[in-house]
């Protein structure tokens, strides 16, 4: 085990120091001991190391806001021990630090193993949602759910010990390292990338995911060439806890047999590097489904350059007030009233609202104050599910409206705290 600055990740190695390093990867809420039922097997093969996302099984509480973000910090943990290349597998948010790794470090990556992955993972809006329910209730509600997203309905019931430890881990989890790691899934789209992955790919999903489930897996197969998706039926979204040992083989199988060759950047030449053993192909255990394999579709890339004020602002308008208000009101625009949501979106959103000189808290705070002064109270719920997005808390968004008392008037004030009030009461009441 290690100890960790804020700049690195907690981890632990398991296995022989001579061997190839394979990382494992954590989904979110989970902590590294959800690999602890492959590794006997792994490390027959491989020095394996396993990392704990900020904040989750007593790591740090270093808050990361970016998958981005928490690659990097990965990374720079491999270059402190010296692991320069690796074979990487990763569950959920672990496997976007794979995808991650597999666009931007290539040259480090020996071959990739995608479980209950997405190149988008659902939507903006439903990670931003968690975030304001974990922010005014804590981690209990989201505690209490896990199982019936993790696991399927039969394996929650007769292990009753392991979805318990499902709730504790997510409940011992840090709340501000688990908002932030819903913010940076919620700006994760990789979808337009995926064809320039170059590591063999293993995409392993469970029949059962409701989460990321078999729909995801053949969008990453059939954005990343070459790739193989493998269907275990039976499992839900953590799919190594619900089926280890087909898991197990899943990986053993893939990781023998397809280790990408290292790149000497001083000959441009492919150069042999230790590789684990290669044993005889391993046939998919029986409850597996057969691999399948779909050919990339033929993708473009954008031209460089600034962004347009116009798509900064739309992408903006989208996280602060969410996707579905934006998509209500951009369907209703005609040509009597394009041109002014065309208006509103380039310079509030992509010009004022993207200016440095305040945060998004800072501006949800003047927004609801004028909202408040001007009236507009139709604009005010729109603004005030915006600012808990944002970042305030329920507690915040009443002081704001209490100063409008003051300067504003306590009759818009009275108005403002029933609109607030309704409009927080639905957006932080926990989904059972």
């Amino acid at each position: 085990m290690s100890e960790t600055p804020p700049n690195t990740l907690q981890y632990r190695f398991d296995g022989p120091e001579d061997a190839p390093v394979l990382i494992l990867g954590p989904s979110l809420g989970t902590t590294w001991h959800m690999w602890d039922r492959q590794i006997p097997e792994l490390v027959k093969q491989w020095r394996v190391f396993r990392y704990d996302l900020p904040g989750h099984g007593g790591a740090p509480a270093h808050p990361v806001g970016s998958v981005a973000e928490l690659t990097a910090r990965l990374l720079a943990t491999l270059d402190g021990l010296g692991v320069q290349r690796f074979g990487y597998t990763g569950c959920a948010l672990g496997g976007a630090v794979g995808i991650e790794l597999a666009l931007r470090h290539p040259e480090r990556l020996a071959s990739l193993a995608l479980i209950a992955a997405s190149p988008r993972f659902g939507t903006a809006d439903e990670f931003r949602q968690r975030g304001v329910i974990v922010r005014t209730n804590g981690l209990d509600p989201i505690a209490r759910t896990s199982p019936e997203r993790w696991f399927t309905a039969g394996f929650a019931a007769a292990q009753p010990a392991i979805t318990e430890w499902a709730v504790q881990m997510v409940r011992t989890t840090d709340p501000g390292c688990y908002i932030a790691a819903c913010e940076a899934l919620a700006a994760f789209d990789v979808r337009a990338e995926l064809g320039r992955i170059s590591a063999p790919t293993l995409v392993l999903v469970g029949s059962e995911d409701q989460v990321t489930g078999p729909a995801e897996a053949r969008t990453l197969v059939a954005g990343i060439p070459d790739a193989r998706l493998a269907v275990v039926p039976g499992a839900s979204h953590l799919v190594p806890v619900e089926q280890p040992a087909a898991v197990t083989d899943l990986l053993v199988h893939h990781f023998s047999t397809a280790w990408q060759p290292a790149f000497d950047a001083t000959t441009g030449q492919l150069t042999a590097i230790t590789a684990p053993p290669v044993k005889p192909a391993l046939a998919p255990p029986a409850p597996v489904a057969p691999v399948a394999e779909i050919a990339p579709p033929v993708m473009t890339s954008e031209p460089a350059g600034r962004a347009d004020p116009y798509e900064l602002g739309l992408k903006i308008r989208r996280e602060v007030l969410g996707d579905a208000h934006v998509d209500r009101v951009l369907s209703s625009a005609d040509d009597f009233s394009g041109d002014f949501q065309e208006f509103v979106t380039r310079y509030a959103w992509g010009e004022i609202w993207d200016r440095p000189g305040l945060d998004r808290r800072a501006r949800s705070c003047v927004t609801l104050a004028a909202l408040v002064a001007g009236g507009h109270l139709e604009e005010l719920a729109s603004h005030t599910r915006a600012a808990l997005r944002n970042g305030l808390t329920p507690a915040e968004i009443k002081e704001v409206l209490l100063q409008t008392a003051v300067y504003c008037g306590v009759p818009a004030a009275s108005s403002a705290f029933k609109v607030a009030q309704e409009v927080i009461r639905e957006e932080t009441t926990p989904q059972e």
